[in-house]
């Protein structure tokens, strides 16, 4: 009697560790458009005939930026107010500075980044390109899908004018005229999507060079704010994006002609650094934008977003209002901007920083495991049943068929 007690004892034991062990390995929630961005409303993501779509980017298996950064819906401080409502489907505000995550809305969401992936493609202009060398477009660079600054094919332009074009006024001419000089349009897609991978940016992969939508395209809020955090520290770009007007110079056949930047909250909010704008039909509105008050940056990325009830760039002020009021209380980050030099672990085992880290802090808090611990207790069970089914068998009392 006591030796079926015991042996039921112990497959009381093991039969509950398996759904243990199953619990432990339970996948985390998977938030909304983690792998890929909504469906498309149109045909301009289908690739040309005899050409395959081009599969998903791995999403890594931990956050990028940390966990909190894994998480669905809004992500706050805590004990700190709501953020504002907004339209937008994934956004984040950093302190450009610090580059920690100051609160966030579906983070890693993979969304269409349409024009603010410029600012990927101004990086890589800044890199290989002198500011004072001269471009010269050809027929197809003049001739692109609109939003145009207005280049004359075979006119003379300089890049850092240039730079200023794409950026102030989201020239798509001008994006093209780019690509034509860093090697074409497959040549600069892959220089930017180098850059990117450079900066640990997971989530983004462009497509073209002007953020018109194609196969494959997407980025996340997180990434573009790792990105623009970047570009911020580039004289260059930064110079570009706080510019209000620039002057085009007379070309043959063309007048000069002034562009003004389309950021709306440049000169309106209060020590607006400037940032760039974007929509396409299947990305809706994107923006990015920084301001600096009482010694602090605080930056926000927002992805598709609408228009409506309220201007996009309304609802980016009320973000950067909201990212003020955090920096001020010094509330605790949410998460952080990964180091260029140290990008995260991925699912293809790219290095990381947070992910690295992640992993050594749970070996200090249980370097033996859980599977480590449920093998142990397995083995455990098994020898304390053999020991007392032993006893049981030298008093004469061995095991019986029934």
């Amino acid at each position: 009697m006591r030796r079926g007690f015991l042996l039921s004892l112990v497959l009381v034991v093991l039969s509950g560790l398996v759904p243990f062990a199953g619990t432990a390995a339970a996948a985390p929630a998977v938030c909304p458009d983690a792998v890929v961005p909504p469906p498309p409303v149109d045909t301009s993501e289908q690739p040309p005939p005899g050409v395959a779509a081009p599969a998903p980017l791995p999403v890594p298996k931990a956050a990028v930026g940390g966990a909190r950064m894994g998480e669905c819906g809004v992500i706050s401080p805590s004990g700190a107010p709501v953020p504002p409502d907004t339209t937008a489907a994934s956004w984040v505000l950093q302190d450009l500075d610090t580059g920690e995550v100051l609160a966030a809305k579906n983070p890693h969401a993979r969304q269409r980044p349409a024009s603010l992936i410029k600012t990927l493609l101004a990086l890589v202009v800044i890199r290989e390109l002198k500011p004072d060398q001269i471009i010269v477009p050809t027929v197809e660079d003049a001739s692109q899908e609109c939003t145009c600054v207005g280049l004359v094919a075979g006119g003379q332009y300089t890049v850092d004018l240039l730079l200023h074009g794409l950026l102030m006024h989201s020239g798509n001419d001008v994006a093209h005229a780019f690509a034509t000089a860093l090697g074409g349009v497959p040549e600069t897609v892959r220089k930017m999507n180098e850059l990117a991978a450079e900066l640990g940016a997971t989530d983004t992969r462009a497509a073209t060079p002007s953020g018109l939508d194609g196969p494959g395209m997407s980025a996340s809020a997180y990434d573009l704010s790792l990105i623009f955090n970047y570009a911020m520290k580039q004289p260059e770009f930064a110079a570009s994006i706080a510019t209000r007007a620039v002057q085009i110079p007379a070309q043959p056949g063309k007048p000069a002609f002034s562009i003004v930047n389309d950021n709306k909250l440049l000169g309106t909010y209060t020590g607006f650094l400037g940032g760039k704008t974007g929509f396409t039909d299947d990305a809706r509105h994107t923006y990015v934008g920084g301001a600096e008050q009482n010694g602090r940056r605080v930056a926000v990325v927002l992805m598709r977003a609408e228009n409506r009830p309220a201007p996009v760039v309304n609802q980016a002020k009320a973000l950067l209002d909201y990212g003020f009021a955090l920096a001020r209380t010094n509330a605790s980050p949410v998460g952080h901007l990964v180091s260029p030099a140290a990008p995260e672990v991925s699912a293809e085992g790219a290095a990381s920083d947070s992910g690295v880290a992640g992993a050594e802090a749970a070996a200090e808090k249980d370097p033996f495991g859980v599977t480590g611990w449920i093998l142990t207790l397995v083995v455990a069970a098994i020898i304390v049943a053999g020991f007392v089914i032993g006893h049981y068998r030298k008093k004469g009392q061995g095991p019986q068929a029934y």
